[in-house]
This record gives C-alpha cells, sequence and structure tokens, in this order.
C-alpha cells in the first residue's frame, strides 16, 4: 500500500490549489446554476431576474439557470444563502441596497459580510420611483403638495415600509426640508402601500413607478415626480425630483445588482459579467426595463464595487440623520 507523508500530501494541496480556478473557469459551466433572488416571486425584480436566467441558460449552451426564491428578513436570508455557498460559479446572487448596504448598519449580529463574503459582477439596474398621489389628492404638482403640506400639517399620510426603512426616512427628510408634518403610515409591503394609493386610504407614497406600469393613462394615480436620471418616455411630461426642487436627500438609488461568493475566481466573474453585460443591453431585456421603469447599468466588477462602497456610505449618512427621527 502507498503511504503519502505529511509533505507529499501538502505538495499535492498545492497543486491542486494551484490548478482548480483556471481548471474550472477553463470547463465552466458543466452543471446547473442557481440564481438566489432575495424576494418573493411575482415582483418586477423578480420577473427580471428569470427573465435574465433564461437567457444566460441561452447564452451558456443550454446550461440550466435555475431562479431560488429566498425571501424574508429584509433580505437577510438570500445574503446567508449566498455568503455559505461555494464559489465555484454555479451560485449567482441578486442583491439590493438592503442586503449590501443598510443592513450592515440595522440588522445586529447581521450572518454575512458584503465585503468579506461576496464579490460583486454586476449591476442591472436602478429602480424608477415615483412620488405619487391618490386619485383625489388636492395637489398636481410637487409645489401644490408642499403647499398643502405646509398650509395643513398633519393632514398628509404617507405610506411607508415601517419605522427606519428608506420609504420612511424619505417622509422625515420632506418634513424636515418643507418644515411640515407629513405622517407616516407603515405598511408591510409595495403592494399594500400600492392598494393603498388606489384606493385612496394613503395620499402618497415614494414607490418603483413598475407597480403602476398597466395603469399609467387610467387617472387612477397622480405621479407628481420620478427619481431617475433623466424624464421617462412613458411619461414625458412628469419632471424628475430634481427638476421638481427635491434635491438634497442622502439616500442612493434603488439597484439590484448580482454578486458571487467570494471564493469565485476571476476568469468565471470576467465571464459572468461579460454575458450578463450582453443580456442587459440586449433587445429583449431593454424592451422589459423600459416598461417596467427600470434604468439599466451593465456595470463593470470594479465599476459595481466602487458603486457599493458609495451607497454603504449613504446608507451609513442616512440612518445616523434620519433612521432614529420621528
Amino acid at each position: 500500500m502507498r503511504v503519502i507523508t505529511a509533505f507529499g500530501m501538502a505538495f499535492l494541496l498545492a497543486i491542486g490549489a494551484g490548478v482548480s480556478g483556471p481548471s474550472l473557469a477553463q470547463n465552466y459551466p458543466s452543471r446547473p446554476i442557481r440564481l438566489i433572488v432575495p424576494i418573493a416571486a411575482g415582483s418586477v425584480t423578480d420577473v427580471a431576474s428569470r427573465l435574465m436566467a433564461q437567457e444566460l441558460s441561452e447564452r451558456l449552451g443550454g446550461i440550466s439557470v435555475i431562479v431560488d426564491n429566498r425571501p424574508g428578513a429584509n433580505m437577510v436570508i438570500g445574503g446567508t444563502e449566498c455568503a455559505k455557498s461555494a464559489g465555484d460559479g454555479y451560485t449567482l446572487c441578486v442583491v439590493s441596497p438592503d442586503t449590501m448596504s443598510f443592513n450592515p448598519f440595522t440588522v445586529p449580529n447581521l450572518s454575512y459580510d458584503p465585503d468579506r463574503d461576496f464579490r460583486p459582477v454586476t449591476n442591472m439596474y436602478y429602480v424608477v420611483e415615483g412620488l405619487i398621489g391618490k386619485q383625489a389628492l388636492p395637489a398636481n404638482t410637487v409645489d401644490e403638495l408642499k403647499k398643502l403640506a405646509i398650509e395643513k400639517p398633519a393632514a398628509i399620510n404617507f405610506g411607508t415600509l415601517g419605522e427606519g426603512t428608506t420609504t420612511d426616512m424619505y417622509r422625515v427628510w420632506l418634513n424636515e426640508e418643507w418644515k411640515t408634518n407629513i405622517v407616516g403610515v407603515p405598511y408591510k409591503g409595495g403592494s399594500e402601500i400600492v392598494n393603498a394609493l388606489l384606493t385612496g386610504t394613503i395620499d402618497i407614497s415614494k414607490i418603483g413607478m413598475g407597480n403602476f406600469a398597466g395603469r399609467l393613462n387610467d387617472g387612477s394615480i397622480k405621479t407628481l415626480a420620478l427619481r431617475s436620471s433623466k424624464r421617462s418616455e412613458l411619461l414625458p411630461n412628469v419632471p424628475t425630483l430634481a427638476e421638481a426642487g427635491l434635491r438634497g436627500f442622502p439616500g442612493g438609488p434603488i439597484f439590484w445588482g448580482v454578486v458571487v461568493p467570494k471564493s469565485t475566481p476571476d476568469a468565471i466573474v470576467e465571464r459572468l459579467h461579460k454575458e450578463l453585460a450582453q443580456i442587459l443591453n440586449g433587445p429583449k431585456f431593454v424592451d422589459f426595463a423600459k416598461k417596467q421603469f427600470l434604468e439599466i447599468d451593465a456595470s463593470s466588477p470594479a465599476e459595481f464595487a466602487a458603486f457599493l462602497k458609495e451607497d454603504r456610505e449613504s446608507a451609513r449618512v442616512l440612518i445616523n440623520k434620519y433612521g432614529a427621527a420621528r
């Protein structure tokens, strides 16, 4: 029987470590890939992720890309599942500001570290948000809303996702900017806020415009302004928040991007970015994004990493200033 000495074993392990990365990348992919999505099925981002997974499968020669929804705990469940997965290129993870920027400051004993556990691959897109009013809101512009809020403090309510969330911090910021008292009304999810606006239960909110993609012209809501880099082709007469005079909110934009477990080899990260950038800038995804009010940003791994660093700093500033405010 052949005996391998400790020295011999160490030598073999060293050789294996030296060739495993390149060898893995050269043969990649050879089996199904999992795409972890940290929210429930049916949302705009879930649908976008499934479209991306389908096209990625086609570009990888028919290798299955399986969407694995891991919702809950403000993206912590999905982030944790990603962090503990093998860095072999067979787990991709969709992430958001909650996963990467806010949870490190708001979740005690967070079960993952965005810097230690993940490698950025690409940003996918930014969500265009709207400052939306109910149909009966007696204001048609941001200036009219401001005047109403100042003249009737506490008479206007704002749908939020609860105290300390970005929607509620935006309400607090508005109150500070306008020297008024818009009242927060907490809901458990974006769909509840949408329904509350459509039924007139709440007066205003700031929420992704994709939630109203099919109701832009039926008069059921009032879109006062958009949080976007430019005016939308679908709503050319609606100003951006900046154009409407609402500059200065310290929070970053809502983004959704792709990361992989930290030990994923460089060659695989580069391959994934190349394929995903082609998909995100391709005609199918561009058409989908336009209809769902998404601004595509197929950034490089280095660009996405730099953005994530900046966004986490914005989150820190926002939480320190408005997170505990009322």
